[in-house]
């Protein structure tokens, strides 16, 4: 990277510019995030819409760790954060997953990886603004709270800080655990337990194509100990393991079931938040095509009980999946017919749409490495006043560490040369006249959705597509 290229940069591009709200309608590429990364609304806008839409959450009562005051991020006394969080305009998010990771070495150089805090406010314009980042968990002298009246380079410092952590929770937790591990799980005990014949396996079989394969290759190329991710990332090596080790025993059904998951986070009313305006379509599409099949295949609560494959197949991905836990709320047996129909959805959403939501942006955010940095070669500021361009630059990762991170992440987003996008099923494993009704009536929902979706970009200044149905493939396959 250039240090002129940084120096191009616009100051302008701080917390109150409005270039982020000129009507861009292009597809959002690493120019884009060039142009705007330094942007507080663009900062914000990535909670939502970003790469990885799973960590912000509607915040009512500040945690203990995080003494953030009125006069700090309404010092001109227009609002109070109590007044504020009744109303629904604080956001939170909250990385203590990563508190106290081991973190990598790399080139002989000790890397760094924060555990930050973020509180976010809903403005009058509905944006969502970035007003106080604190770096560590624990507070104190050394861990100020940064805020956007600090200098410009305290500021975009710990921003930067955020989106490195961002990075390594993203890929570690909700790209390769929740999306391509589980698929795994439920691919593997689908091939265990349930025969060809059965309509689960007919019916999940195309939302497991390729995934053993590329999590194979996964674990030679990315995550091995000559892998990309655990040579290159500051969380690579012991740090993963522990990040893996915390996101499994935090895994819960309610959060792999978006309906649940937006009402647990308290986000119904978060604005501009495509990812669950979208998710839920999808997944509202998806439950009433499963529900129709099963409700088909089971006529009463008393046939699933008893069909010992399907009821193998739940126990199987309760012991290996989450390991026997109950307080994951997944269920180890079936009793009705509803159960198996919400259980089912999630199987499929989070095999395509899900994955797709944290897959395909990679490189659209990563690409533009500042944004998203793999790793960061000096600590936390541990008071203000002591960052500069000078120090930013000597920050962020080494051009070879860098042009690895960014080859990963374009390779990951593209689609496979042999692309299947959600619905499609040209391997006919249903022949029966009801299914292929019921997959054509699945096959007219999306397109609707892809319509709508469609229509409603072309009014955005980026349009969110990763939800699209049309680019959403059928399972986790890359």
């Amino acid at each position: 990277m250039q240090v002129d290229t940084l120096n191009n940069l616009s100051n302008k591009d701080r917390q109150n510019s409005r270039c982020f709200t000129l009507r861009l309608k292009l597809v959002l590429f690493p120019d884009r995030v060039q142009q705007f990364w330094r942007n507080d609304t663009f900062f914000g806008y990535q909670f939502l819409n970003g790469v990885n839409p799973m960590m912000i959450q509607r915040c009512t009562v500040l945690p203990e760790n995080f003494p953030v005051t009125d006069d700090m991020v309404f010092p001109t006394g227009r609002w109070t954060l109590e007044d504020e969080m009744q109303k629904g305009n604080i956001f939170l998010c909250d990385y203590k997953l990563l508190d106290g990771v081991k973190t990598n070495v790399i080139h002989d150089k000790k890397q760094y990886l924060a555990a930050p805090l973020v509180l976010l406010h809903r403005t009058a314009d509905d944006e969502l603004m970035p007003i106080a980042i604190q770096l560590k968990q624990k507070p104190a002298e050394d861990n100020p709270i940064f805020l956007p009246t600090d200098s410009e380079y305290d500021w975009l410092t710990a921003k930067i800080f955020v989106r490195s952590a961002d990075f390594n929770m993203h890929q570690l937790n909700f790209h390769l655990l929740r999306t391509h591990l589980l698929a795994e799980v439920f691919a593997v005990s689908l091939l265990r337990n349930v025969p060809k014949v059965h309509p689960l396996y007919k019916l999940l079989i195309p939302h497991t194509r390729y995934t053993l394969q590329i999590n194979s290759l996964a674990r030679q190329l990315l995550i091995s100990h000559d892998g990309v991710f655990t040579k290159f990332a500051a969380s690579g090596g012991e740090g993963m393991i522990t990040i893996l080790r915390r996101a499994q025993s935090s895994l819960t059904y309610s959060s792999l079931c978006i309906p649940d998951d937006i009402a647990e986070r308290g986000l119904h009313s978060a604005p501009n938040f495509y990812y669950r305006d979208d998710g839920l379509r999808l997944w509202d599409i998806i439950h009433r095509f499963v529900q129709g099949l099963l409700q088909h295949c089971y006529k009463s609560d008393a046939e699933v009980q008893e069909d010992s494959e399907l009821q193998s197949w739940i126990v199987h991905i309760f012991e290996h999946g989450f390991l026997l836990q109950d307080s994951t709320g997944i269920p180890n047996s079936f009793c009705t017919v509803a159960e198996v129909v919400k259980f089912v959805t999630m199987v499929i959403f989070t095999c395509s749409g899900q994955h797709s939501v944290v897959s395909s942006g990679q490189y659209d955010y990563g690409g533009w490495m500042p944004n998203t940095p793999i790793s960061l070669q000096r600590p936390p500021p541990t008071k203000k006043g002591t960052t500069s361009e000078a120090t930013m630059l000597q920050m962020f990762p080494d051009i070879s560490t860098t042009v690895h991170g960014m080859s990963t992440m374009w390779l990951l987003s593209r689609h496979s040369t042999d692309f299947v996008p959600l619905g499609h099923y040209p391997e006919d494993h249903f022949t029966e006249e009801v299914p292929r009704k019921r997959i054509h009536a699945f096959q007219e929902d999306l397109k609707h959705l892809n319509k709508d979706i469609k229509t409603r970009n072309k009014s955005l200044d980026i349009p969110y597509t990763y939800l699209d149905p049309a680019v959403v493939e059928n399972s986790v396959a890359l």
